[in-house]
């Protein structure tokens, strides 16, 4: 794993815990499926 990809990961980490601090967990799920569905989609239009 490399430097940058462990930032990211970290980054991530961070934003979940930030998100439980703030009670918005919910909110952070939803988004985080609509962006996965959103790059499916865009890969399938450029595939």
């Amino acid at each position: 794993m490399g430097f940058r990809s462990f930032l990211y990961k970290l980054a991530k980490l961070l934003g979940d815990v930030n998100a439980v601090q703030k009670g918005k967990v919910g909110r952070r799920i939803g988004r985080r499926l609509a962006g996965k569905a959103t790059g499916r989609g865009l890969r399938k239009l450029f595939k």
